[in-house]
């Protein structure tokens, strides 16, 4: 004697949940992309607001211009003279496992030499500023619901 029990009502289900389970984590990881896109948004902007404003160092003129700005003082970042390092910035998101990386990178060779000074400069240290300014802010668009 052979029993037979038909499990292809059992196999159907499994299958729907599978895809359901495989459409939601789909869609739970374009979500994070998204928000990888934001918060490097958010790390921009607040790059543009530390090294915007006025500075309280020394006063250079401009060649060959003859104009004047003022420069930053050791400890403050640094002054805007030709724009440069306000506009050239990369950003990039990439994830490894369940961790999602954001990374702001400058484009000019000096950012590093104002970061960290040099033998003759003080440093102008902005990368931990930006860090500081733009971190409740990420946090807080990670932290929605995913839904």
């Amino acid at each position: 004697m052979k029993l037979w029990i038909d499990t292809s009502p059992a196999k159907t289900a499994g299958r729907q949940v599978q895809m359901r389970v495989s459409a939601v984590a789909s869609g739970i990881n374009q979500q994070a992309a998204s928000r990888g896109a934001r918060g490097v948004n958010a790390m921009r902007n607040a790059e543009l607001e530390v090294l915007r404003g006025q500075r309280s160092g020394r006063v250079y003129r401009k060649y060959p211009f003859k104009s004047r700005y003022t420069a930053s003082a050791p400890g403050e970042p640094p002054a805007r003279r030709s724009g440069n390092l306000r506009l050239h910035w990369n950003g990039r998101v990439w994830s490894s496992g369940t961790c999602i990386y954001l990374v702001l990178e400058s484009g000019e060779k000096y950012a590093g030499y104002l970061e960290k000074g040099t033998r003759k400069m003080a440093a102008r240290p902005f990368m931990d500023k930006i860090a500081e300014k733009a971190q409740p802010e990420v946090a807080a668009i990670f932290r929605e619901p995913y839904v």
